[in-house]
Parts: C-alpha cells; structure tokens; sequence
C-alpha cells in the first residue's frame, strides 16, 4: 500500500473514532527510518502464498523474543518496562545478543481498560513509546492483548497462584465463586480445574455482561491510537495484531465439543476482531490467531480437537498462531533425560502442515523451556531441538539425504526477554507480605533467556550458541531447504545433531567444528538480496561464504554490485547480516555459511562449491 493510502485511510478512521475516542495529541510527524537502513529495508509485511512478504516480494521469517512477561505483573503498570529508557536497552540487546528481528509485545486488557467504558490514554501513550524503541532498532513487532488464568482479579491476596488479563471491573460483572483450583501442581492446571477461572472464561467467550464487546471496543481503540502515534515507518514495521492469548472455553456447553467451540465461539470472535483491524486503520495487516490452546498438546490426555479446522481458507488476513511446549519433559515424569535430534519434527511438521491447509503463514509465538526447577537441566536440549524444528521439518540425521522435505522456515518468538528476570518486586495479588523477586515473579516461572547484571547490563542466561542463530530473515525467492548446526553445548558437551556427511569431505573440512549454515532456495522476481542474520560468533574477518553465487573468506561490504557481502542490520544495535544477490528469476541457489574456517585456500572453496553444486543438482 502506498504511503498516500495509508494516510487517508488514517485518516478516515480518526474521523470515524472522534465520536467516542478522545486521543491526546496530534500524530507524529514522518521520522527517519532506523539507522543502517538500506534500500530495500523498512516495508510493510503482508501474507501471500502461505508466507509473510515484504514490500521487496521477498519471503520474510520472523525469529525473536516475548516482550515481556513484565506486562503480567502489577510493578509497572501492566508495562513491559519501567520506562523507556529500559525499553531501548532491552531492544539493542535482544538485536544484538539475541539476534532477533521481531518481538510479540505484550498487552493488558486490565491496564488498557481500568475503568469500564474508558480508555487509558496514558497507558495506552507508554506502550506506544516502549513499542517505538523496538520498531526504532529495527524489530518488527506484532502486540498481542495477553492473558492467563482469565484474570489476576480472580485471586485473592492469599492465592497460590495468579492470573492476569481482565479488569476488575469484568471480574465484579461476574460474581464468581472464590477461586481454588485443588490439588494442582502447575499454575496451568488452574485452566481446566478452577471454577472461578473457568466461569471467568466461559462468561467472556458467550459475551455474558456485554464482556466480549468491552474487549473488542478497547482492542480498536488501541489500534487506532497505535495507527496515529507510531510514525508511518514505524507502523510499517508492526506485522498484525494477536488477539487472544491461548484461549480456552472454560467449559463446554452440552453437546458442545472443542471443536465446534472454535467453530462457533473462536472463529466469529475473530472475525469480528478482524473487522474491529480493519475500522482502525489496520486492514492491511494480519490478525494471527490462536487455535484452542490444547489443539497440539504433546499429553495425550490433555489434547483436544482443534486447529481453526473449520474455519476454511485463513488467506492473507489471517496468520496461524499457535505455541509448543513439551509438557512431558516439564512434568519431569513423562519424559526421562533430555531431548534429542529431531524431537519436535513431528509437532512442528504439524503446525506447518495446518498453516498450508489453511493457506496462509504460521507463527509459532511461544516456546521454550523453565530454566530452574527439577527440569531445568532439560533446557539446553529441549530449546536446541524446537530451534531445530523450526529451521526444518527433517532431524539432523536426514537433512542432508532427503533436504527436499525441509519444509518452510517458521518464524517463531521464544518465551521469553524479561530484563528484570531475578530482580522483580511484584506484590502477588497486592499482598505486601508476599514481595515476589525471583526468577520471572509470576507462578513460579523462570524461562527468561535474559536477566540484567549489577551493572546494569542485559546478559544472556542461555548459551549465545543456541541463541544468536543464522537464519534467512528475507529471501528473493523461495527458501526449499534450510538448516542451522549452532553447536550449542549442554554444560561442557558441544550438542551435534546436523554433521556434514563424509560424502562431502571438502564441505566437511571447510566447517571442521564450526557452526554453520546451509541455505537452498528459487530466486524470484525481487532485485533486493537475500538476507542471513549474521551471529556475534559469526566476525566478518573470520567467516567464509560458499555459494553458486560466489566465495569469500571474510566477505566484503554489501554493494548492489557485489554478489556476497555484509552489512549492518538496521537499528543501530552493531547486529550484522549477510546479504546474497542474485539477478535472475527461477533459478536455484545454494550457500553454506560457516565460521569453522581460518584462510580456506581457493582450492578448497573452489572444490566445496563443486561439492555442493552437485549435492543441490542430484537432491532438487
């Protein structure tokens, strides 16, 4: 969409909203894009083909972080930060010790709406301002109004556990009994054993007491405030909206089914959140919407029927959104040891495999694993394995014999960048007797990857192996296979799943112990380059590029003539990417990128590119 569309259309829903939403001050004016921006940088991202697009037409993945659990808590105000300033910090580690592109940025109902039928413009100012130092470091964001537990309202100051999401105001409507949800082991058995949380949920999705109209109002609002506020490059660089937080029914009407609860309770809620996108100014972006939070629970027992099944073609509108966590390995008792190659392809392969029914992209937008606790040693390989299955639907054992059957890249936002992790002063549920610090502060939970030292720097709680990845942030084209060996380690053990096969020995001995990377994708039509994010282990001096495109050992700065070369990532943060530039259409291409060589001779690269010449002609 052009930059005179978007602002008509702005301004068409302003003059529309006048009627019932007073907005405190005048839009901002055009800002310069973020910082190291290039040519081709900076558009907006729209669905087409079952894969997110950027305005260059080349295929986009989103890879990054929840922003953050912060917002749960009642310290700051249902904010992700303190201020802005933290806001900033956090956005320039998560670039550039995270390797992240994109964040889900978390919002609350509760602060939102404090007081039923107004708006805070104040609340609504601050997460304007803390969302703009992300956009402004160049990570696409994509808000998501979160809940758990339907609500922290639902729990009183002696509560085990707590919630968060609806206003008081919602809970009051409801009158719901005291909330106890027995013998529980888990914060998350409250969703299906608590009656005051069940009832909580069961009133919103049947929008008993107008609850579900409130929602949908304030979620406008919001989107319009944030369409007017963030600059027009700014907005460019917000994907879609999230709905719904892991919704549930609570309990089940007679005859009623999981299935056609999200057939005619989920589907028309977001549809008509759809429609609430489009009157804010938001019509060309996504809504990506969450399934029946059990659809793909990997408990037998807990799984439900699901998936958005009846909801027909999803189309550019709509993004599948779902989240993966391995509850057999958190509950310590269905899952014994660690997690190995290829544990996820299955459950990933699953996601994909309902996003191309659907027809448009999936996102899985959580996932991750406690890093304290009885399971915490799981963590390293668990993490490691989902990461895995979101590069490729294949186990490291196969990826090079069948890389065919690789399967989209998805973009998926781990759970998740809290840079208060351990250092929290939560009262839970107001009680003063009760000052929460450790880990996350919110029913017992610790899976930051991040936390802030004593002084004051953001530090990564998990190896930057696992972390900082390569991936193919944009291609000209479209990515056939895709795979990642990042090396990370489980305590002093380097975790290999992915060895280059002795079938290809001069690969193998150009990666030797090195990370790498291994990309095969068709060009298309777009003249910008393909893009791969270029971890901190990745210096330019020390990293070498074999492709059909061209070699280099410590490859040179990007220029529209140079076919391989590096360049900044916008935003400032020092991140770096790697950038490939084809000028065909159609054409298969190849590129391996590692950072185990020291001087590669020409022999060796010469004789790794015939190597893998030969590898991509035989297996496509």
């Amino acid at each position: 969409m052009g930059m005179t569309n978007i602002r008509a259309r702005l301004i068409v829903v302003l003059v529309v909203l006048c009627g019932f939403l007073a907005v405190a001050g005048a839009p901002s004016a055009t800002a310069a894009t973020p910082s190291d921006s290039l040519w081709f940088d900076g558009t907006s991202l729209t669905v087409q083909n079952g894969r997110f697009v950027d305005g260059q037409g080349r295929e986009v993945v989103l890879r990054g972080y929840n922003v953050s659990g912060e917002t749960k808590l009642a310290e700051n105000n249902g904010l992700p930060f303190a201020s802005v300033a933290d806001a900033k910090k956090s956005a320039t580690a998560l670039r550039a010790l995270g390797g992240g592109n994109a964040v889900r940025f978390l919002l609350s109902w509760a602060y939102a709406e404090p007081v039923q039928g107004q708006v805070s413009t104040t609340y609504l100012a601050a997460v304007t301002a803390q969302m703009q130092a992300f956009l402004d470091a160049g990570i696409r964001v994509f808000p998501d109004f979160h809940q758990d537990l339907y609500s922290r309202s639902l729990f009183n100051s002696g509560s085990w556990y707590t919630g968060d999401g609806a206003p008081a105001w919602a809970v009051a409507l409801g009158g719901y009994p005291a909330e106890s949800c027995g013998i529980c082991l888990f914060w998350g058995q409250n969703i299906t054993q608590n009656a005051a949380v069940q009832k909580g949920q069961y009133d919103f999705w049947h929008n008993n007491y107008g609850l579900q109209d409130a929602f949908l109002t304030t979620a406008q609002t919001t989107m319009a405030y944030l369409a007017q506020h963030l600059t027009t490059d700014e907005f460019a660089g917000v994907v879609g909206f999230d709905p719904y937080n892991e919704p549930y029914a609570g309990s089940y009407d007679s005859g009623e089914t999981s299935r056609t609860w999200e057939q005619n309770r989920l589907w028309p809620f977001y549809q008509k959140f759809r429609a609430r996108m489009d009157a804010a100014g938001w019509t060309a972006k996504p809504a990506l919407v969450e399934p029946n939070l059990f659809w793909n629970a990997n408990i037998d027992s807990q799984k439900q029927e699901g998936g958005l099944l009846d909801a027909g073609t999803l189309g550019s509108r709509y993004v599948f959104n779902t989240h993966f966590y391995d509850q057999k390995a958190i509950s310590g008792i269905l899952m014994w040891g660690n997690a190995s190659d290829g544990q996820y392809s299955t459950d990933f392969g699953t996601v994909r495999d309902r996003a191309s029914a659907a027809g448009t992209a999936a996102v899985v937008s959580e996932f991750g694993h406690p890093l304290s606790g009885t399971t915490s040693g799981k963590a390293p390989t668990v993490d490691k394995a989902m990461y895995q299955a979101l590069d490729s639907r294949l186990p490291g054992s196969s990826w090079w014999t069948t890389p065919a059957s690789s399967g989209p890249v998805l973009s998926g936002t781990q759970w998740q960048w809290d840079i208060y992790n351990g250092r929290h002063h939560e009262l839970m549920n107001g009680n003063a007797s009760k000052v929460l610090t450790s880990g996350d502060a919110w029913n017992d939970e610790d899976l930051s990857a991040v936390n802030t030292n004593d002084s004051g720097t953001v530090t990564l709680r998990q190896d930057a192996r696992l972390l900082d990845r390569v991936y193919p942030g944009a291609t000209a084209g479209s990515t056939l296979a895709f795979t990642y060996e990042d090396r990370s380690r489980d305590g002093s053990t380097t975790l290999t799943w992915n060895p280059v096969p002795s079938s290809l020995p001069n690969v193998a001995a150009l990666v030797g112990s090195g990370q790498y990377a291994v990309q095969v994708w068709r060009s298309g039509s777009s003249t910008a380059p393909t893009e791969l994010h270029l971890p901190a282990s990745f210096p330019t001096a020390s990293t070498t590029v074999v492709s059909d495109l061209g070699t280099a050992y410590a490859p040179p700065a990007y220029s529209s003539s140079t076919p391989v070369g590096v360049a900044a990532e916008p935003g400032g943060t020092g991140s770096r990417r790697l950038l490939l530039t084809d000028s065909d259409s159609g054409v298969l291409h190849f590129a391996l990128v590692t950072n185990g060589a020291t001087a590669p001779s020409s022999t060796l690269l010469n004789a790794a590119r015939s190597e893998l010449a030969a590898w991509v002609a035989a297996k496509f």
